[in-house]
């Protein structure tokens, strides 16, 4: 994994989050004392109160009621957790009868994969907003303790909205979707005695990562040998561009846009460039939380599913921006966001600024919200061809333990989503990727075999 070992990488994000724990603990409280000294605690942001636009309760019979009220789930100070945030803030969580849900900032990614191994009944969450990949990892036995923590996935959060950026300084190479120029880049780099080049990602295995990797292939650099891919936690990516300590990064909006509005690099290219309308973020939930309480996990889902639909009608944009932007959510200006919220990307190299992109980032067009099962299977083809799961996982077996799509069925119809925006099969097809390589949710293997560079 070039010059980062995998223990190297975990641990890499670990002290990172730590220094973005301290840095968000004098704005927002924490759990008990239970999870105080491993640096995995999640601080409170909840709203006390419902807006005063919020929606009206529906009217619950006593035989669909929650069993519980509460709920803890873990956000990332990203554009794509607005689902969470709107659910809380605009009463969607309310109206469904679980009026105690508390939507909590973490520091990082490894900070939400232990929170979660922790489970709210010992100071940590329930469920989160996630990158993809991550409640495979868990399943799988990746955390903290290195034990299994059976997850599942219930809808995906959104589709396009990351980017990835590069600093000023290799502007004169010009490099956009093709990052062949990044070679010269490099080599000039390593000329002059820079030999510690890094792109940073936001967990290792997860979707920024896989975006990163697979760009830098496509142009024929490879990623365990020509630069070190390292984790940095979201909210820290613009500050160590700003210092030099990175020659690239990707990651979720607002952190591209802040970068280039501050005048500090430029985005090479938005990640739905890469693949059109691709899967991101999830919300998934420890699987014990919703066996032991089904009703109150479809509650959580229709609240999180109507949030979604709010959060894409062009009329809400502007609110939907001032609302996450406030302190205790993503705490970034909220000109920062609004633009690329509305397709409007100005990629900070001098192209022109893109109106109203069709590759925006979307919470529910087009299908966003469903997890399909095949492209949770691009997720984990991809983290085998890097080596962060073994070559013989059974991804057929794994996908159906952790995704469940019928979940989210029953949930989309109960707040009676049209038959129509209900997929009726689990696969949205053959994905065509803009190097023209095509994954066949069918022949995974085949998809594999035509990769020049892998590490497995």
């Amino acid at each position: 994994m070039s010059k980062y070992s995998r223990r190297k990488f975990l641990f890499t994000a670990g002290i990172t989050a730590a220094g973005t724990l301290l840095v968000h603990g004098c704005t927002s409280g924490t759990n008990n004392a239970a999870n105080s000294n491993t640096n995995t605690t999640a601080s409170t942001n909840t709203t006390t109160n419902p807006s005063p636009s919020a929606v009206p309760a529906a009217n619950v019979s006593s035989a669909d009621a929650p069993e519980v009220t509460t709920a803890k789930l873990g956000f990332i100070a990203l554009t794509d957790s607005a689902p969470l945030i709107i659910a809380k803030e605009k009463g969607f969580f309310d109206k469904y009868g679980m009026k105690d849900v508390e939507v909590l900032k973490q520091a990082s990614w490894p900070v939400t994969r232990d929170n979660l191994e922790t489970g709210s009944a010992n100071g940590g969450i329930d469920g989160a907003h996630i990158l993809s990949p991550m409640p495979y990892f868990m399943t799988l036995g990746q955390t903290k303790t290195k034990q299994p923590v059976p997850m599942y996935i219930l809808a995906r959060l959104n589709t396009n909205g990351q980017a990835i950026s590069i600093a000023n300084s290799y502007k004169e190479f010009k490099v956009g979707l093709d990052s062949k120029g990044l070679k010269d880049a490099f080599s000039k780099a390593k000329s002059t005695g820079k030999n510690d080049l890094k792109a940073a990602i936001t967990f290792p295995g997860g979707t920024h990562d896989l975006w990163m990797r697979y760009w830098l292939a496509a142009g024929g650099i490879n990623p365990e040998q020509d630069i070190s891919v390292i984790p940095v936690p979201p909210p820290q990516m613009v500050a160590n561009m700003k210092t030099g300590n990175m020659e690239a990064f990707c990651v979720g909006e607002p952190w591209n846009a802040q970068l280039v509005n501050q005048g500090l690099g430029y985005s090479a290219l938005v990640t739905g460039e890469l693949w059109k309308d691709h899967p991101e973020k999830a919300f998934a939930m420890r699987q014990e939380w919703v066996d032991k309480n089904p009703k109150a996990t479809k509650a959580l889902l229709m609240a999180v599913l109507e949030a979604q639909q709010w959060c894409d009608k062009p009329e809400n944009k502007e609110e939907m921006c001032q609302i996450i932007s406030q302190k205790k959510w993503t705490g970034v200006p909220a000109k920062d966001i609004i633009e690329r919220s509305k397709g409007n990307i100005d990629y900070g190299d001098g192209r022109p600024v893109v109106q109203n992109s069709p590759l925006v980032m979307k919470f529910w067009a087009d299908n966003a919200s469903y997890p399909y099962k095949s492209h949770d299977l691009w997720f984990l083809t991809e983290n085998i061809r890097w080596g962060y799961i073994p070559a013989d996982t059974n991804t057929k077996q794994l996908i159906d333990k952790v995704n469940r799509e019928d979940l989210w069925k029953e949930a989309a119809k109960a707040i009676a989503v049209p038959e129509a925006q209900i997929p009726t099969s689990t696969s949205r097809g053959i994905e065509t990727f803009f190097d023209g390589v095509k994954f066949d949710p069918e022949n995974p293997q085949e998809y594999l075999k035509s990769l020049a560079i892998k590490k497995a």
